[in-house]
């Protein structure tokens, strides 16, 4: 049985709401359709994810692993739900963990002077092609490289690499740090749309263990939590504060290219205007 949006936002909203009455309430839907969505998504995945008593409705242990990923999905609808309701002059660009970092809104703004009536607009999607493949979003920014032979890609800006970690972690009272640092510990890593790989360590000084994470903000919250440490583009840092986290620069680590995708058979209006803003703000070219 598949899961769908239905169950996985009737599960998230009793979360929220603290209870299945408030939950209907805020779906417009009766208490019972809240139920069965939810005790559906349960038969799905073949585990409860709510733990209900005459007080109160708390999440298992299964729930509480489902609802980031829960909320991802449903934030990442919402967003090409609200893309599609923009005007068609606006343009689309997806990414996956950042848009330009600090560069982001200061891009918009010298668009919409280049371009009066136009807007510039960052979609988040949790895919390695962030939503090109899927013709969700015109153009896209990429951190690490593609081989899919439908989309063109020109380089627009180089970032340095970050570590994340914990407030707690002794790493954290450091100002930067090195690969040599990572050693004897866990670093997680998304392996789908993340920017870092075992390939960043010289031979045989490699971290001891890693975790894979799924989407940003699994990672962000493993990190946070103190059970991992982790390696990140700097636009991260400007986009994604959170608190209980601490970004420091790695020294010693190779930066990242930051590439402009779009689809060969597809290029979206005014390409070369948007590639050379975006270089102007990276200082490249």
């Amino acid at each position: 049985m598949d899961v769908d949006l239905r169950q996985l936002r009737a599960f998230v909203t009793v979360v929220d709401e603290g209870s299945f009455t408030e939950a209907a309430t805020t779906l417009h839907l009766s208490q019972a359709s809240v139920s069965r969505a939810v005790a559906s998504l349960e038969t799905a995945i073949g585990a409860k994810v709510l733990r209900r008593t005459t007080r109160e409705i708390g999440l298992t242990e299964v729930g509480a692993r489902v609802l980031g990923p829960a909320r991802r999905a449903l934030e990442e609808i919402d967003s090409v739900l609200e893309a599609g309701q923009t005007s068609d002059s606006a343009l689309h660009v997806g990414h996956a963990w950042a848009a330009l970092g600090a560069h982001t809104t200061g891009l918009q703004s010298r668009w919409s002077a280049e371009f009066p009536g136009s807007e510039l607009l960052f979609v988040q999607l949790d895919s390695p092609a962030t939503g090109l493949g899927e013709r969700l979003v015109d153009a896209a920014i990429l951190r690490r490289p593609t081989t899919d032979p439908r989309l063109s890609t020109t380089l627009v800006g180089v970032e340095s690499r970050y570590a994340a970690m914990s407030a707690t972690d002794s790493l954290a009272r450091r100002r930067s740090v090195s690969l040599n640092d990572f050693a004897d510990r866990t670093v997680a890593i998304d392996d789908q749309t993340g920017t870092t790989t075992l390939d960043l360590w010289p031979p045989g000084n490699a971290p001891k263990t890693t975790r894979l994470t799924k989407g940003m903000d699994d990672w962000l919250t493993l990190i946070a939590a103190g059970q991992a440490v982790g390696i990140t583009a700097e636009a991260t840092t400007h986009q994604h504060p959170r608190p209980g986290l601490k970004f420091r620069p790695v020294r010693d680590a190779e930066p990242i290219p930051v590439w402009l995708a779009w689809r060969r058979d597809d290029p979206p209006a005014h390409l070369e205007t948007l590639s050379q803003l975006i270089c102007s703000a990276y200082g490249v070219g």
